[in-house]
C-alpha cells in the first residue's frame, strides 16, 4: 500500500460530546498521565477551543485540542490511537489545528512536549515549531522536563507555520 492509499481513508471532523468515550480511550492509550473526561467536557463547551478529530474508515482514531486567546494559540493535546499511528494523521491534525488558530487570529502557536519525545519534536519542527524554552519537571509519571516550542503562523492563509524567531 503506498502513502496515498494509506491516507485516503483518513478524514478530519469536529469532535462532539458523543465522541467522549473514544477520546478518553485514545487518551489513556497515549499518555502516562491522561487528561480526564471532565477536562474534555469542559473544553468542548469553550468557545475559544478547537477539538478536531481524525477518523480512519469512519472510526475516531485521533484528535487535537487547541485554544486561541487573542493572537496566541496553544496546541494543548494531540493523540493518535496505537493502531492508527505512522499514517500521517498526527501531522494532519496539527496542520488543521494551526489553520483553525490562524483563522481565529493567532499569529503564533505554542506547545509543550516531553524532552525525551524526539519523534514528536521532529514532527513539530517539520511543521515550523522551534524550541524556545524548557519547563523543568513539567511532566509526571515519569517526571521530566518539557520543551516549549513556538511556531509563527503565516498571514497569507497557508496551512502551515513559518520557521522563524
Amino acid at each position: 500500500m503506498n502513502a496515498t492509499d494509506r491516507t485516503s481513508v483518513l478524514a478530519l471532523r469536529d469532535l462532539h460530546p458523543d465522541d467522549l468515550p473514544r477520546i478518553v480511550e485514545i487518551e489513556r492509550a497515549s499518555y502516562s498521565t491522561p487528561w480526564r473526561r471532565s477536562t474534555f467536557e469542559g473544553l468542548l463547551r469553550r468557545s475559544d477551543t478547537d477539538l478536531i478529530g481524525g477518523t480512519l474508515e469512519g472510526r475516531l482514531v485521533g484528535y487535537s485540542v487547541t485554544w486561541t486567546i487573542l493572537d496566541q494559540a496553544e496546541l494543548g493535546n494531540v493523540a493518535v490511537a496505537p493502531e492508527a499511528r505512522n499514517r500521517g494523521l498526527g501531522r494532519m491534525l496539527v496542520r488543521a489545528a494551526l489553520r483553525r488558530a490562524q483563522a481565529r487570529g493567532a499569529r503564533e502557536c505554542y506547545l509543550e512536549v516531553r524532552q525525551s519525545n524526539a519523534t514528536a519534536q521532529r514532527i513539530y519542527r517539520g511543521l515550523g515549531f522551534l524550541p524556545v524554552g524548557v519547563r523543568r519537571r513539567y511532566y509526571a509519571d515519569p517526571i521530566e522536563d518539557a520543551v516549549v516550542m513556538r511556531a509563527r503562523l503565516q498571514g497569507d492563509g497557508s496551512d502551515h507555520a513559518t520557521m522563524g524567531s
